[in-house]
């Protein structure tokens, strides 16, 4: 089993002290070259754009009871220099980036050939930027970048339409990594048909917004291109491209299947995917995973896990299981009274499956019985924790102690 570990520089209030943006970027670095020294393969950065506390003021905010600011990282390429720069092993990864702002697919492949061609310079450089990308968590982000509905037609299908808007975006982005020079009319046309809907209530909507706007027909409703250019091609066009490896933040199984006819993309889950889509997944990319990439393997598919362990010396084993079940329901009661400004205990516990939480020995037996010996596990564990020492004490606590234990029930299985 592989060790990723993720970071959200999330500048949230803890009992009732908020840090300042400059102490939650230096715990980060603190936190990430500790990561290093330990063994994990990857640092996995969340990525946010706009202020999470202003878009409150909004007629629709997003997250009306969220605390503080979702995340800091804005940039992962400024980002990934910092860290390549104070560690020696450690990979960085983006959690993901948004690819619709900040200048659109176009704007984010010239940022990665950039970042490449200056990162490959050392000719003994072999760390990878690993990015992981999609069409954004949050719509006020992508809202202030004027991916918006544009007519009638938009406003009705935009549930649905915002997946295909991710789906121009992708392909603009990887032919664009790919070296190609393209034109927007070079890329697919984007059309709605009924198979693009839940309901048929919501499609009759669609065809009724279309018949106004004047189609003719219905059945196959055409949207005009977001991206549309004269032929162009980025640069740096002289980059190694081996620096860069692309994970997909989707769950449609066309777009998948779709971007890797273009280049290899891996696939990111969340720790709440049920188990099923999980193993169609992996069945799915098995054939589909662009062949440049060699044969599909399960740890390509980073599997995000909250970690709540406890091995503070001076406690037993079951004051330790207590302490950490304690840290677990204080932390995601927060995040769910902070994401629906209620504490729902349903949810709460839902999200308590989801988590590894007690002591070495528990969260051993968890990982073990949960995950596959070839997953790779993105481990959370400044989740609400902004006590730098305990997060690194936790992530050493993992690896010295944690680690061994499931290897041994591993092989024992």
């Amino acid at each position: 089993m592989n060790y990723d570990v993720f970071f959200s520089i999330s500048q949230t209030p803890v009992d009732g002290v908020t840090p300042s943006e400059a102490q939650m970027f230096r715990n980060f670095l603190e936190q990430v070259e500790a990561a290093d020294a330990l063994g994990f393969g990857t640092a996995w950065v969340a990525e946010a754009h706009l202020s999470t506390q202003v878009q409150k003021r909004h007629a629709k905010p997003v997250v009306p009871h969220w605390q503080g600011e979702i995340g800091l990282n804005t940039d992962i390429f400024q980002l990934a220099h910092v860290v390549f720069a104070r560690t020696k092993r450690i990979q960085v990864g983006s959690a993901v980036t948004n690819l619709l702002v900040n200048g659109g697919p176009v704007a984010a492949a010239e940022r990665v050939a950039a970042f490449a061609a200056l990162h490959g310079l050392d000719p003994d450089e072999t760390r990878q930027l690993r990015i992981g990308f999609s069409a954004g968590r949050f719509q006020f982000m992508n809202h202030a970048h004027g991916i918006n509905p544009r007519d009638g037609v938009e406003v009705a299908a935009w549930p649905a339409l915002r997946g295909k808007i991710f789906a121009e975006a992708c392909e603009i982005f990887l032919r664009l990594l790919n070296g190609e020079a393209i034109a927007g009319a070079d890329t697919a046309p984007t059309v709605l048909t009924r198979a693009d809907f839940r309901s048929d209530e919501d499609w009759t909507r669609v065809q009724e917004a279309a018949r106004t706007r004047g189609d003719g027909d219905l059945d196959r409703i055409p949207i005009a291109r977001r991206w549309d250019f004269d032929v162009l091609q980025i640069i740096p066009a002289d980059w190694r491209r081996e620096l860069i490896d692309l994970v997909i933040g989707s769950h449609d199984p066309a777009l998948q299947t779709r971007v890797n006819q273009l280049r290899p993309v891996k696939v990111f889950n969340l720790s709440i995917t049920r188990p099923e889509v999980i193993d169609a997944t992996h069945a799915r990319m098995a054939t589909a995973f662009h062949p440049d990439g060699g044969p599909w393997q399960r740890g390509h598919m980073p599997r995000t896990v909250m970690v709540f362990v406890n091995h503070e010396p001076g406690l037993t084993p079951e004051e330790r299981r207590a302490a950490a079940h304690a840290e677990a329901n204080a932390a995601l009661g927060a995040y769910w009274t902070a994401l629906e400004g209620t504490l729902d205990p349903a949810k709460v516990s839902r999200a308590a499956d989801n988590a590894v939480i007690g002591n070495v020995d528990d969260v051993a037996a968890q990982v073990a019985a949960r995950f596959d010996p070839d997953d790779t596990l993105m481990l959370w564990f400044d989740f609400f924790n902004h006590n730098s020492p305990r997060v690194i004490a936790n992530m050493r606590a993992f690896v010295e102690e944690v680690a061994p234990r499931v290897a041994a029930l591993q092989r024992m299985s």
